[in-house]
């Protein structure tokens, strides 16, 4: 019976390298605490996309984790602001500062918002050699006015998938929204604050797991091949 890599003639086996053992002992564990960005998606005076993003670093704090806020208030609509931009600056740094990140949209129109979604497309898939989300973990909230749904966090989802991220099973969706904050900005006990509790844990726990081996993680085929051909043919054009 022929090995399994001579029954495979498409592959270049010198950049195959399947997951093995061996490789998984090389991680330690980081020793600081797991860095949280949070995003929330509405910039009312009482937004309470906002109030939900708060209890939510509140909650990751007490479970050991060092949490940063974006505000979007000033931040420019994509494409209509050059990257240089103080708040478009500012967000990308925090982008690659963090090991995970929080998203917490309104639902509105049955869609995340606009101040949502501006967000995330001045987020860059590759900054140079730097990829701002690729490998780390996401969390998912909604708020709603109305009855229970989930069409904004089931559009960031695909979209955490497309930035390339771990994004967590659990998430939570909030209906009704102004029933379950008080009037300090707190927000009630219910069945909604336990869940996201639970998705906060959850994604404290996702992030410790998979933060030192994320590179490992999404370390693909594919692109090796293609910087060895791009090596290749850059070693090619200089020895004509």
């Amino acid at each position: 019976m022929l090995p399994v890599l001579e029954n495979l003639p498409n592959l270049d086996t010198a950049l195959f390298a399947p997951p093995s053992a061996s490789a998984l002992q090389a991680f330690r564990p980081s020793a600081h605490a797991p860095r949280m960005l949070l995003l929330y998606g509405s910039v009312r005076e009482r937004s309470y996309s906002r109030l939900l993003s708060e209890e939510a670093a509140r909650l990751l704090q007490a479970m050991g984790a060092e949490t940063k806020t974006f505000d979007p208030r000033g931040l420019p609509l994509p494409d209509d602001a050059p990257d240089s931009h103080p708040k478009v600056q500012e967000l990308r740094q925090l982008a690659q500062w963090a090991e995970g990140m929080v998203w917490t949209s309104p639902e509105r129109h049955g869609a995340m918002t606009g101040i949502m979604k501006s967000q995330i497309d001045w987020i860059p898939l590759a900054d140079g050699a730097v990829r701002p989300t690729q490998g780390k973990t996401l969390a998912l909230m909604q708020v709603s006015g109305g009855s229970q749904s989930f069409n904004a966090v089931n559009q960031l989802r695909v979209l955490g998938r497309w930035m390339r991220m771990l994004t967590i099973p659990n998430q939570s969706s909030v209906a009704k929204a102004f029933l379950e904050f008080d009037e300090a900005g707190r927000m009630k006990p219910s069945a909604y604050y336990d869940r996201v509790v639970d998705v906060m844990e959850e994604l404290v726990k996702f992030t410790l797991l998979t933060r030192d081996m994320s590179p490992y993680l999404v370390d693909r085929y594919s692109e090796r091949k293609e910087s060895a051909e791009a090596l290749s043919k850059r070693v090619n054009q200089r020895s004509l």
